[in-house]
């Protein structure tokens, strides 16, 4: 309890109440905790459940938070269920109850007496009910029970008694919110069935993972998205979980969840068994225990032959016996063949009924090849089946074996056994330079998925190709574990600034600097000065390093030059300067004489002016 508390009071979150002391007041443990005032999310479903989708997740999103902070700091909650959920006046939610439950398990689990389960059975994960051993998984199965109550109003597994829900917690997928409300998104109920997996191996690794899938559901909703097959895929477990019980053994449960019966239920659940074996001699049940009833039991009935019948003697007339006057010598070779027979029937007995059984030894932990020497040693054969994983185990070492070690197996009969890969470990794929849909492709093909997604400007990576990833490439990760990506966005945009008006040569060296490709023309211009920008194409917005930026640069007014009008008469003159272009002025030379004639003009014939400019005829 005390390391439990002090673990919890180091956990420091916005979502999680927090610990502020523990102690002992004369044999009686206390913790000082924040005092939260509110409700419950419990009193929030009675009163609003079924919710709309969006505000279940945005209920559950600072829930995962906190449990996803706990996490982190090696601690699982083992009791997350509404009542540990605090709903603040002021909008605050915060999870209760950190490291309490499991200082209790810790305290109480696997008793020599039997197992004692600590927690909620409604909220309780099917690993917790089968052997008792959480982890982060146990709490992701409970959130998503919670998800599924808070958008149905109701518990996914109800049941008269609490063996009758936990029953159905191993033995039974948790059904689809839809079939309750239907209308929700095929990726809600994929988000519930992932979170909520009988099989750990499928759910999210943590508090964490299933937080981010949470958020990329919200987003779909937010975005009014009614149907995504890529994200329903994503969400779904990989491996369909088993609905079949058929060929389950009842005893999976009932042997591993001995302290939630009461005796009436524990004789209710021994006849069941009884008439689920259905008096089969099959190897499933074969180590049942069986009740037999008062009477003398032969070998034959446990090898399953009829009671031989004893020879019976043969008789003989008295007087014919006494009349020989000497010993039977029939009477001892029949005792002794009656001897023979029942001591043989005995046998037979015995070898049918367990004679020809040894027992198997226990290999677990041995490798594959002493294994194999062990069970060769008693007359067995070995027989290597499926390997598998394991997160305990080194690789090449035997996880199991079937029968188990101390079980009754055939002479010369055959031990299959289970060999641990170690592990199950997988490596992140090298993803630099890839499309970003063919990254996720790779990293999915891993059983790995893509958590967060950061996007960045480069100047030399392609938009849309991953630039790194979070592991990176090489590194060896669980199943299901996140990888995050870095995706470029191509070059950043870069504003045009609009250089009209401005010298030329200035106006090329500015925009040259901020990576354009500058290029100039040259046009005359009656009312721009030689020299200075015109027009710049383009004059604003945003562009990429190397696009493109043309620039129209004055060469000043147009020249024209001033044909000699000399001794022309001031109409036909005046005609020839307009059709130039000139404006026309006149004026009387110093030696007018009245004649009408041009003498001389400034700017002088032969000289160039500005078209449009005025030229000043001078007459005589």
């Amino acid at each position: 309890f005390v390391r439990e508390a002090r673990a919890a009071a180091r956990l420091s979150h916005p979502n999680v109440v927090n610990v502020f002391d523990q102690g002992d007041d004369v044999g009686t443990l206390f913790l000082a905790m924040e005092y939260i005032p509110g409700h419950t999310l419990r009193d929030l479903i009675r009163k609003e459940a079924p919710m709309r989708a969006a505000k279940a997740l945005a209920l559950l999103d600072p829930i995962l938070s906190a449990l996803s902070a706990a996490h982190a700091a090696g601690l699982i909650h083992r009791d997350v269920k509404p009542e540990n959920v605090l709903l603040a006046d002021d909008g605050r939610v915060k999870v209760a109850d950190f490291g309490l439950a499991r200082a209790i398990s810790a305290e109480t689990q696997h008793t020599a007496t039997g197992g004692v389960l600590i927690g909620t059975v409604s909220y309780l994960s099917p690993e917790l009910v089968v052997d008792g051993r959480a982890d982060a998984r146990s709490d992701v199965y409970a959130a998503g029970v919670m998800l599924y109550e808070m958008l149905t109003g109701r518990k996914p597994h109800e049941g008269e008694s609490p063996i009758q829900v936990a029953y159905k917690h191993v033995h039974e997928d948790v059904p689809s919110p839809s079939d309750e409300m239907p209308g929700l998104p095929p990726y809600v109920d994929a988000l519930v069935a992932r979170a909520t997996a009988r099989d750990r191996e499928l759910r999210p690794a943590d508090a964490r993972v299933l937080l981010h899938q949470v958020r990329r559901v919200k987003g779909a909703l937010d975005h009014g998205v009614l149907d995504d097959p890529e994200l329903t895929s994503d969400l779904s477990p990989t491996v369909p979980v088993r609905r079949d019980t058929d060929d389950v053994d009842i005893d999976y449960v009932t042997e591993d969840v001995p302290t939630i019966l009461s005796t009436a239920q524990a004789s209710r659940v021994a006849d069941h068994r009884s008439s689920a074996s259905g008096g089969s001699n099959g190897s499933r049940h074969q180590h049942d225990t069986s009740v037999i009833g008062p009477g003398p039991v032969s070998s034959s009935v446990r090898s399953g032959t009829p009671p031989r019948q004893p020879t019976p003697l043969p008789t003989r007339p008295a007087a014919a016996a006494i009349s020989r006057q000497r010993p039977s010598r029939k009477g001892p070779i029949l005792l002794l063949v009656v001897l023979l027979l029942a001591v043989g029937a005995g046998v037979g007995g015995w070898w049918y009924g367990s004679g020809r059984y040894t027992t198997t030894p226990g290999v677990i932990s041995m490798s594959a090849a002493d294994a194999r020497e062990t069970l060769g040693s008693v007359g067995l054969t070995y027989d290597e089946g499926e390997p598998a994983y394991s997160e305990t185990v080194d690789a090449g070492t035997v996880i199991s074996s079937d029968p188990s070690g101390g079980e009754r197996i055939l002479d010369s009969g055959t031990v299959t056994v289970t060999v641990s890969l170690g592990p199950e470990r997988y490596e992140v794929p090298t993803l630099r330079g890839m499309q970003e849909a063919g990254a996720r492709k790779a990293i999915k093909a891993e059983s790995l998925t893509v958590a967060d997604t950061a996007r960045r400007f480069d100047e030399r990576v392609p938009e849309g190709v991953v630039m790194s990833s979070d592991p990176p490439s090489g590194k060896q990760l669980k199943s299901g574990a996140p990888v995050d990506l870095v995706v470029s966005k191509g070059p950043s945009p870069i504003d045009v600034p609009d250089l009209t008006g401005r010298p030329a040569g200035r106006a090329e060296q500015r925009l040259t600097a901020l990576g354009f490709d500058v290029s100039a023309t040259e046009e005359n211009s009656d009312t721009v000065p030689e020299g200075v920008v015109i027009a710049q194409s383009p004059s604003g917005g945003t562009l990429f390093r190397g696009d493109p930026v043309t620039l129209s640069v004055s060469q000043g007014p147009v020249l024209v030059e001033v044909p000699n009008l000399t001794a022309v008469g001031i109409e036909q003159a005046t005609d020839q300067l307009s059709e130039l272009g000139f404006k026309v002025h006149t004026a009387e030379s110093a030696t007018y004489l009245g004649l009408g004639f041009v003498s001389s003009a400034d700017p002088d014939f032969g000289s160039l002016a500005p078209r449009g400019s005025t030229i000043t005829l001078y007459l005589v």
